[in-house]
């Protein structure tokens, strides 16, 4: 018999069957490892529990919950729609109370501040490794530890907004205003893509290609999930130009080599659009022609006129402690170099 109901009978009143057990903090953590690793096994390996209690568990939540969180099919599980709330829900509540632990932790004086950043995959080096030296060396001169993560960020940085990090090197494709109020947004540099076309192209004899002459082509890029955000945003600046352009994407997300070699092989000419990749307006014209031109027979070109930039940003979290927020401005302000004030967006306090 539960606590809740040998409280009951001793007071004279029958438990109602109907009402939901307590919900525990464990039975969110084991939903979280479950839908992450995709099944029970892994994600028994993975929180060092026993399979059989795994699932123990999981049903028991399902009991709390009223209603099935998971389809179990052959080839894995599947979420249900509530099974999607619950874990989005349940991500966030986690984070919720680890930074409540932290926090209570700091005040009594038994742990140091940390900082759990996204660093999205296919940042540009140029970008990507001076923002983590910088917040490496500030975060260790602040006795501050940090916490890495390398996933996608949408363009309102959700995973900042909803405390499961606490900042994150991102784009601002979208309006800055599309960015919510409480995050603090510091623009650290412009980005533009890189633009490959046939060696045959007549861009290529002239070493630039207009946007009316790209979207006449089919261009590879993506695949959407890996920078949503610039994603959406050029290919709106091609519908702009053409109405019906959509991307193509590409055959090996990680080899711009193997994407090239087939762009150039292929039947139609076809372009390759790469994600933010060099500093705006600093493309080398003379140095179009590479290893890769020589190998694929595609010629980078430059896009006349830059219509497809992207801003990178160091956006996080106004709840941080003004410390780890002096932190990361400071960080911030070391990548911009001799940016302007108008580069600097916070918001008032």
């Amino acid at each position: 018999m539960s606590m809740d109901a040998q409280l009951a009978d001793l007071n004279g009143v029958q438990a109602d069957p109907a009402t939901p057990q307590a919900l525990e903090l464990r039975h969110l953590r084991y939903f979280v490892a479950l839908a992450d690793a995709g099944n029970f096994t892994r994600a028994a390996e993975k929180i060092f529990i026993a399979q059989p209690t795994l699932s123990q568990q999981i049903r028991r939540l399902e009991e709390i919950v009223g209603t099935p969180l998971l389809q179990r099919r052959r080839d894995g599980l599947r979420l249900t729609p509530a099974g999607r709330v619950l874990l989005e829900e349940s991500r966030s509540a986690l984070a919720l109370v680890d930074q409540a632990v932290n926090r209570t932790r700091q005040a009594a004086g038994l742990g140091r501040p940390r900082l759990r950043i996204v660093m999205p995959p296919g940042l540009p080096e140029s970008l990507a490794v001076p923002a983590t030296a910088g917040l490496h060396s500030a975060a260790a001169a602040a006795d501050v530890d940090l916490a890495w993560l390398e996933t996608a960020l949408d363009p309102q940085f959700s995973l900042i907004s909803m405390r499961r990090a606490d900042v994150g090197l991102g784009w601002l494709t979208a309006r800055q205003q599309a960015v919510p109020a409480a995050l603090e947004v510091m623009t650290v540099g412009e980005f533009e893509p890189e633009v490959w076309v046939p060696s045959a192209h007549i861009a290529a004899r002239h070493g630039t290609i207009s946007l009316e002459e790209l979207a006449a082509l089919p261009v590879i890029h993506g695949p959407r999930r890996a920078q949503p955000g610039t994603y959406d945003a050029w290919r709106t600046a091609m519908q702009a130009v053409d109405p019906l352009f959509e991307f193509t994407d590409p055959p090996f997300r990680h080899s711009l080599a193997m994407t090239l070699a087939l762009a150039g092989a292929g039947n139609r000419p076809a372009a390759v659009l790469t994600g933010p990749a060099v500093a705006a307006r600093t493309q080398a014209w003379l140095s179009r022609r590479s290893r890769l031109a020589d190998t694929c027979g595609m010629v980078r070109v430059v896009l006349q006129h830059h219509p497809l930039t992207a801003v990178a940003a160091l956006v996080w979290s106004s709840d941080l402690s003004r410390p780890l927020q002096q932190l990361l401005y400071d960080t911030a302000d070391s990548l911009t170099g001799s940016a302007s004030s108008t580069d600097k967006v916070m918001p008032a306090s």
